[in-house]
């Protein structure tokens, strides 16, 4: 017993040794993850979602007049920029860019409309800001137009530069993003100036006009929309100077992030649509013929991507037929087309000859 003791231990040990020398099987391949499972908070499941599809129509917030981004035509119809994101919208989620409310909003009320669900999206020339973003229940799910604040005045001034201004009279819009933009450029380069402060952009250019202020401060597409509204546009100039950063864009209800998801990604479909070549005068046949996989996917031709939207597999193709790539509505709202002008700057994608920051993410 004691000389077979050793031997049955080498037994074992060369036992063990054996089996941890032993190949593991081979594991099976993994499998591709299906991108039409739609995850636990697929907007299918979003309450705004839900409310738009069986009203039957989208309602939208908007300002009252603003040229360029949202203003009734000589036939009461809501022409611009806001107006369209608007109808984008409601082309992906009703399958009819027709099918929109609008409700103009004053700019004390637009927050509280949003949240009181008196509207399912503004779209009002807004910018985002950390403490409306974080402080008011709502939030930005992207940005459709980059702005800065800037100075409208009149040329026969002479003015140089916005820093020229020290002790001027300036009309700005109370309760808005640039009455406190305007102190801190004032403060921060102690300068003295004389805020008359207005209840809206629409008084604050009939006070600029009517010679109350020797100039008119907000954002610069505002201040060209309302520059286009003068008596005399020629004879007013906006300088140089740009005093904040202003990134626009819809506004939506903090509690429902599969609504933000689905205001979101049209955007960015208009967006790729510009940067794949698209447009609402190419896109049909584009489905018929694309041989580009993004391409595919984004006009609903391969996967479904639109079910974890909770939306038809050809949302994003309607959004574009029925409005437009983002170029096309940047040129007929607020560029060459429109009576604003304005260059796309910061607002030309980031893969132009002049780059801008329009830039879509991967739809896959």
């Amino acid at each position: 017993m004691i000389r077979l003791a050793p031997m049955a231990a080498l037994a074992l040990c060369l036992a063990a040794c054996e089996a941890r020398q032993a190949p593991e099987p081979a594991k099976p391949p993994p499998q591709p993850q299906a991108v039409t499972q739609a995850p636990d908070y697929a907007a299918a499941e979003s309450p705004t979602l839900k409310a738009v599809q069986a009203r039957g129509y989208l309602i939208c917030g908007v300002h009252p007049a603003l040229p360029g981004f949202a203003l009734r035509d000589a036939r009461g119809e809501w022409r611009g920029f806001d107006v369209d994101i608007c109808r984008a919208i409601a082309a992906a989620v009703l399958g009819d860019a027709a099918k929109v409310q609008f409700t103009t909003i004053d700019g004390a009320d637009r927050f509280s409309a949003l949240k009181a669900g008196r509207i399912d999206v503004l779209s009002r020339n807004t910018s985002l800001t950390l403490s409306r973003d974080v402080g008011l229940g709502v939030a930005f799910p992207v940005t459709t137009y980059y702005d800065g604040q800037g100075f409208l005045t009149r040329r026969a001034l002479g003015l140089a530069s916005a820093e020229e201004l020290g002790g001027a009279r300036i009309c700005v819009q109370a309760g808005s993003a640039s009455e406190a933009n305007l102190a801190d450029f004032f403060r921060a380069r102690g300068l003295r100036y004389r805020a008359v402060v207005t209840p809206s952009e629409a008084e604050a250019r009939q006070r600029y006009e009517a010679d109350e202020c020797d100039a008119f401060s907000a954002d610069i597409s505002a201040l060209a929309a309302s520059r286009s509204l003068l008596n005399n546009p020629g004879a007013h100039e906006i300088l140089h100077n740009v005093i904040s950063k202003e990134p626009l864009g819809p506004v939506v209800r903090q509690d429902d992030p599969a609504w933000a998801d689905i205001v979101a990604w049209t955007v960015r479909a208009l967006i790729l649509a510009e940067e794949l070549g698209l447009s609402s005068r190419t896109v049909e046949q584009a489905r018929d013929t694309a041989t580009d996989p993004e391409t595919r996917r984004l006009l609903g031709v391969e996967g479904d991507l639109g079910a974890l939207l909770g939306l038809e597999p050809d949302w994003a193709y309607q959004a574009i037929l029925q409005v437009g790539a983002y170029h096309e509505l940047f040129r007929r709202d607020l560029g060459a087309d429109s009576p604003l002008k304005l260059d796309r700057g910061l607002n030309a994608l980031w893969s132009a000859p002049k780059p801008g920051l329009m830039y879509a993410p991967p739809i896959r």
